[in-house]
């Protein structure tokens, strides 16, 4: 099994997202249900991390 890099473990986070909004009913943009504030909250953690990444890589603040 190959490692998955932090970009398609983020892009998998985003298609979660975006999955899970189109399909519950008790989500809204302004409040999400536990399953959705996991998955967005798992979303914003390895957006973080990736942009950080990115950030080092260029040597940027």
């Amino acid at each position: 099994m190959t490692k998955r890099s932090l970009y398609d473990l983020y892009m998998a986070a985003a298609a979660a997202v975006r999955e899970h909004d189109a399909t519950c009913t008790t989500c809204s943009p302004t409040d999400r249900c536990a399953t959705g504030r996991r998955l967005y909250g798992e979303l914003v953690r390895l957006q973080n991390d990736y942009l950080t990444r990115l950030r080092a890589k260029k040597g940027t603040p």
